[in-house]
């Protein structure tokens, strides 16, 4: 049915504000003024009177994991603990309340939470001795667990580390309960992965959707898929008849294994399933977009490859190395798939681009659409040469946020931290920069994204100041590179992002406009609509809405 929306401040990502626009066929038929969207419309057309609400394209989170956010909203949630004692309070409350769950599984823990101690197995055997704990850190990048979990997953002092990671060991050689990296990638993750039904992930699935769609996301760059989440997107394509309420764009993540003929034929079998994804009806919602690299860990573990050490002396070096990279992206890009480069550490930056130099430079010129994911600590001279390879700078804000900063901050401890994501510095050099969030290694909420994108401020503890506002981008470029250019960072920049005739009508509501306002509305706006293709997908008020 053809829908006229109206009474609203339209922000079009691109062109003039407007007040009116007509959907019909999944898409934007028409932007701009309320008289001549009506006359577009015509007879018959269904109205909506957004009563003065703000409406934006629908935002694309450039950087995620659907599933894991969808299983993390279930998980203990750690992030907040005040204290270790708060933190092992909530794994026994947890234990009393499901005494015939298998394991206890938590999400989100921070450094600062221990009172300076160091996370070994003993102090959560304290919280909860008899059944296995696994609990995310913040960042994704190691687990933290229990003497049961390690007894579940066969490690004691005789298992080595695995190629890229680390198994933490106390003074006389055990196993000290902290997986860094690959140890958790490699280790943990399959297991629990191996534990879980179809059904489980289903239903983490439903609940990322459902809860991004309550916040004005309708595009999600899911990174690191492997088998389990396509096969749990097609299913879900199956039961909502070959629609999803958001457009999923996926990386595969590439596992470093001990020969390069073992990397490339990761990269093969990504081809191949992209190719069989790209032939079937339902493209428009899953697409394998290309894959994606670890280069480094990440600076709260000191895990992030670093050009000078850390406080504490250490030189970790990168996952990949240029000899084992170099020939895997060379190889993604000939085929002609996006290559996605984790590189926090200012070290992993200079790998990262030696290898897009490299690939360029053996498959020769053609259109290109590389990223490089998060980029906390990066030179000067690398800002530029990003912009000037044309390499998107996929970042999240919500890192940035001031209130998980003081470790970050620490381990580093030095000038480094003045330059700490220096996302105005990629746009003064001309590079496209896309933002995310990352979820659940942060809050998913794409509001609260954009207030520490625009502020450098905290959505966690709004009363701390400002980290380095000097970085703080405009609001309203901030909202453009969730939308707009993160769609350019996905390859559908020609049909995503903008509110323009003939695009995808993906669009959302918010209840006031944050351009008006102070930004700290943005902690408090809520988003009343969100639509996909043309169909609502979210309506906060149905009532008021029709």
């Amino acid at each position: 049915m053809r829908t006229l929306y109206t009474n609203a401040a339209v922000f079009t990502a691109d062109g003039p504000p407007a007040a009116a626009f007509v959907v019909d066929g999944g898409k934007f038929r028409y932007v701009g003024d309320a008289a001549a969207a009506s006359a577009a419309a015509g007879p018959g057309a269904r109205t909506v009177d957004l009563g003065g609400a703000f409406v934006l394209p629908g935002i694309i989170d450039a950087h995620t994991h659907l599933l894991m956010t969808g299983q993390a909203l279930g998980k203990v949630q750690l992030r907040d603990a005040a204290s270790l004692a708060d933190l092992q309070d909530r794994l026994r409350q947890a234990a009393a309340e499901n005494p015939d769950a298998p394991r206890i599984l938590g999400a989100g823990w921070l450094h600062t939470a221990l009172d300076g101690a160091a996370p070994t197995r003993e102090l959560l055997d304290a919280a909860v001795p008899d059944k296995p704990v696994y609990l995310d850190a913040n960042d994704l990048h190691s687990v933290w667990v229990n003497s049961a979990a390690l007894a579940e997953l066969g490690i004691d002092a005789s298992t080595p580390d695995p190629l890229g990671g680390r198994i933490g060991r106390d003074a006389a050689g055990a196993a000290d309960g902290m997986l860094y990296e690959t140890a958790a990638v490699q280790i943990v993750w399959p297991a629990l992965a191996g534990a879980a039904r179809d059904e489980d992930r289903d239903a983490w699935l439903e609940s990322a959707f459902t809860h991004y769609a309550a916040a004005g996301v309708t595009g999600a760059v899911d990174m690191a898929v492997q088998h389990d989440d396509v096969a749990a997107f097609e299913r879900a394509l199956a039961r909502r008849h070959g629609r999803l309420p958001l457009r999923v764009k996926g990386h595969w993540l590439v596992h470093r294994r001990d020969s390069t003929a073992e990397n490339l034929a990761q990269v093969d079998r990504v081809l191949e399933l992209a190719r069989r994804l790209a032939a079937q009806p339902a493209a428009e919602y899953l697409e394998l977009c290309g894959i994606k690299i670890i280069v480094d860990g990440v600076i709260d573990s000191c895990t992030a490859a670093m050009k000078e050490p850390y406080a504490d002396g250490s030189t970790p070096g990168p996952i990949w190395d240029r000899e084992s990279l170099l020939p895997v992206v060379a190889a993604a890009d000939a085929a002609g798939l996006q290559v996605a480069l984790h590189a926090i550490g200012d070290e992993a930056s200079d790998i990262a681009l030696d290898a897009l130099e490299h690939a360029a430079a053996v498959n020769g010129p053609r259109v290109r659409r590389h990223r490089i994911e998060h980029l906390e600590t990066v030179t000067e001279a690398n800002v530029q040469r990003l912009a000037e390879l044309g390499v998107v700078a996929s970042v999240q804000p919500v890192h940035a946020d001031p209130a998980i900063q003081e470790n970050w901050q620490a381990v580093l401890g030095d000038a480094r931290v003045d330059r700490a994501y220096p996302w105005t510095e990629f746009t003064a050099a001309g590079a496209t920069l896309a933002i995310s969030t990352d979820a659940p290694t942060a809050p998913y909420q794409a509001l609260p994204n954009l207030y520490v994108a625009a502020t450098r401020k905290s959505a966690l503890e709004p009363g701390l100041p400002a980290n380095l506002p000097r970085y703080a981008l405009d609001l309203a470029d901030a909202i453009c590179h969730a939308t707009r250019d993160a769609a350019f960072s996905c390859r559908t920049e020609a049909s995503l992002g903008r509110i323009a005739a003939s695009y995808r009508a993906d669009f959302a509501v918010l209840a006031t406009d944050p351009l008006t306002s102070p930004a700290e509305n943005l902690l408090a706006n809520s988003v009343l609509l969100t639509v996909t293709g043309g169909e609502t997908v979210f309506d906060a008020a149905p009532a008021t809405l029709s």
